[in-house]
């Protein structure tokens, strides 16, 4: 059974899992799935199209699954996915796919903090964190474990990696590596991100691996095509490292610096 304030207004075609509970003045639209155990507070608005998992919580005046801001869009029926356990703050805004990916999704146990901004067809991982005024342009991919500082604009098309830790307010427009610290202006490799890495339980040798690798992709004076070569004639290349590799080799825009 759903908790729905009298001053709400619920669409009749909106899907609502059990021990739904939705606040005042809050509107519901059609075409809409909400999981059992989400909250939706005073004001929110989730729009058409919107995916929203078990026990979310959207916050006062936050707006999920609106339209896209992109001229390109012609009104074609696209979705917003969040997983379960997600977090959006206050007056964020989230807004669904165009037909070039169909959907934007957030992970599962994200925390989107208030005044965000989650761009059409963007792809976030689990337990990304986005901090207060961070704004994603269209189609950015963030890796699980990601953290953005307050008040960071990331440009379209960027590739944030896992583990990743973002200083505040930097300009983010070249892909960034996985399990890195990033910061300055323009945005550059600032270190591993040692402090996040033990706190999720990576092994002292597997840290000690990644920097070896980080040192030579930015510290040893070769080019990229250089540093990748000699990261790969490793005796031994763990997981993690080879997760750098492909990112790397990956990247259509370029890392950064």
């Amino acid at each position: 059974m759903a908790h729905i304030h009298q001053t709400a207004i619920v669409d009749p075609e909106a899907k609502l899992g059990s021990n739904v509970t939705i606040g005042p003045y809050a509107i519901v639209e059609k075409n809409t799935v909400i999981g059992d155990d989400t909250v939706i507070d005073s004001h929110a608005l989730v729009a058409a199209g919107s995916r929203i998992g078990s026990k979310c919580k959207i916050a006062h005046g936050a707006v999920v699954g609106t339209v896209p801001q992109d001229l390109k869009f012609q009104g074609e029926e696209t979705t917003i996915s969040i997983g379960d356990r997600t977090t959006i703050r206050e007056f964020a805004t989230l807004n669904r796919g165009t037909v070039d990916h169909g959907t934007t999704t957030v992970g599962s146990d994200c925390l989107i903090m208030a005044y965000a901004h989650v761009a059409h067809d963007c792809v976030l991982g689990n337990h990304v964190i986005l901090s207060n005024s961070v704004n994603l342009a269209g189609h950015v991919s963030i890796d699980d474990y990601a953290i953005l500082g307050g008040m960071t604009p990331v440009h379209q098309f960027v590739h944030i990696g896992q583990h990743v830790f973002i200083g505040g307010g930097f300009r983010v427009s070249k892909d960034v590596p996985p399990y890195i610290l990033a910061g300055n202006e323009p945005l550059r490799f600032t270190g591993l991100n040692s402090v996040g890495l033990r706190r999720r339980n990576f092994a002292a040798d597997v840290i000690a691996k990644l920097k070896r690798t980080y040192r030579l992709l930015f510290r040893s004076g070769l080019n990229v095509s250089q540093a990748l070569e000699q990261i790969s004639q490793e005796p031994e290349i763990i997981p993690e490292v080879q997760s750098v590799i492909e990112f790397v080799k990956k990247s259509q825009r370029g890392i950064i610096g």
